[in-house]
């Protein structure tokens, strides 16, 4: 009772919002944890959004109000000690390479691939081959992703405005060169002839 009424009181006294994970209590056994956590889904104080993963949640009169999906994403990172990137159009949209905002949202992943339903949204986790992950910045891996998604037939001066500007602003010095060589070829000349435009 003792084990229950601690984790009960940690989870009173956190922001609605909250997500919590079988193993956010590692003073505890984790398959009981799970038990708990199980229980009080049951009893309305949290709501479980996926297998091991659960929310405080926050409600208005439309129903439950879920954090912002990077906000879970990175849980889900840390929780799984895994690199997860934005892929397809949530990369581009995340960027600013299309304004159209994705009901499937779209990662890939170091980790386990999973599905979690957060009302009408969907975010799918895909795992991917460990060379999407080797990029050191936080940039080009995006942008590499994004632009495979858009096509190099399809790239307009739009969307290179767009990128330029991202470089611009996010020159990430020390690991440009680096990442630049993992990109596929026809990306690396168009981010590298970009970089020049912007030095010059």
């Amino acid at each position: 009772m003792a084990v229950i009424e601690s984790i009960r009181r940690i989870i009173n006294k956190s922001a609605k919002g909250t997500l919590f994970f079988n193993n956010s209590f590692p003073e505890y056994d984790e398959e009981y944890v799970r038990h708990v956590l199980s229980d009080l889904c049951a009893q309305g104080t949290l709501e479980r959004i996926a297998f091991g993963i659960y929310l405080k949640p926050a409600r208005s009169r439309f129903g439950v109000v879920y954090p912002p999906v990077n906000d879970i994403v990175r849980a889900i990172a840390v929780r799984d000690k895994a690199k997860i990137l934005p892929t397809g159009n949530t990369a581009m949209n995340q960027l600013g390479l299309s304004e159209q905002v994705p009901m499937n949202l779209e990662y890939i992943t170091s980790g386990s691939a999973r599905e979690i339903k957060l009302g009408k949204r969907t975010i799918k986790l895909r795992r991917s081959v460990p060379k999407n992950f080797e990029y050191k910045g936080e940039l080009v891996p995006v942008l590499v992703l994004a632009m495979k998604a858009i096509g190099k037939e399809n790239l307009t001066n739009e969307h290179l405005g767009i990128i330029r500007k991202l470089i611009e602003e996010n020159p990430e010095e020390k690991t440009w060169q680096s990442d630049l060589q993992l990109a596929p070829a026809w990306i690396r000349k168009t981010l590298s002839n970009l970089r020049k435009e912007i030095t010059a």
